[in-house]
């Protein structure tokens, strides 16, 4: 399946830092996953009464529904567009699900932030992971919905084009980079953007640029939120002076 992704979203992968992709996976594999969430969750999904924390934080998962997601013929065409044939690795874990529930309460995880792709000092340590002007480590940010997701649902706040801020302010960093803490108290020094929300029927999944700052918000929907946000790991280092759409919006940043 070549060429799933055309000129004007590859551009707008460059330009603004992220690509929309609606049917990635079926509603179905969808819907398997919920069921497994909601068993985690230990809640009446029918019962909002029991929905009493504004977010619920669960596991690693690598069940067959979950890794099915993120392996399809669509995001696989999409990767080797994005990133380039031969340089990521399949998805074989979604990572941890913030599930997000209607509520009046800070959810205390809002705040604008880049996800960091290599670790500090202390591994086990995630405020120390680092991000480096490379993007040593992480190909891309990519945003799974397993449920629908409209503006009043929580979906993920983007700053358009901040990738390319971010690149400069990563670049006199050289190798070492930023950890995921320094980085994030630099982004109030970034150019204002204009925000974008990842919104979408399950089965949607947003393609990012790893530098993309983005965050969380409150939910004033009725239906709890499912989402996952795993990193698209690389298989070789990206060349900022390469050719696939990811090294080209890091060099035009730089120019």
């Amino acid at each position: 399946m070549e060429g799933i992704l055309n000129a004007q979203q590859i551009d707008q992968f460059i330009n603004q830092g992220f690509v929309r992709i609606d049917n990635a996976f079926s509603e179905e594999i969808a819907a398997q996953v919920r069921d497994i969430l909601w068993n985690d969750l230990g809640l009446d999904r029918n019962n909002p009464a029991t929905w009493t924390r504004p977010v619920i934080r669960l596991g690693m998962y690598t069940q067959e529904a979950f890794v099915a997601s993120a392996n399809t013929p669509v995001l696989y065409a999409a990767f080797d567009q994005l990133v380039g044939p031969g340089k990521w690795r399949p998805c074989r874990s979604m990572g941890t699900f913030p599930v997000r529930f209607p509520s009046h309460e800070d959810p205390g995880d809002t705040g604008w932030h880049v996800d960091a792709g290599f670790p500090g000092d202390d591994p086990a340590n995630f405020w120390e992971w680092r991000v480096n002007m490379y993007s040593k480590g992480r190909g891309l940010l990519m945003l799974f919905l397993y449920s629908d997701v409209g503006e009043r649902d929580a979906p993920t706040r983007i700053r358009k084009g901040s990738h390319a801020d971010v690149a400069r302010t990563l670049q006199a960093e050289g190798e070492a980079g930023l950890s995921f803490m320094e980085l994030a108290a630099r982004l109030d020094t970034i150019p204002d953007r204009e925000v974008a929300f990842a919104t979408g029927k399950a089965g949607t999944v947003y393609l990012c640029h790893p530098f993309l700052v983005h965050a969380a918000q409150a939910h004033h929907g009725k239906e709890p939120k499912f989402m996952a946000q795993p990193p698209l790991l690389l298989a070789a280092d990206l060349d900022i002076k390469g050719t696939a759409p990811v090294e080209i919006a890091i060099s035009q940043a730089l120019k």
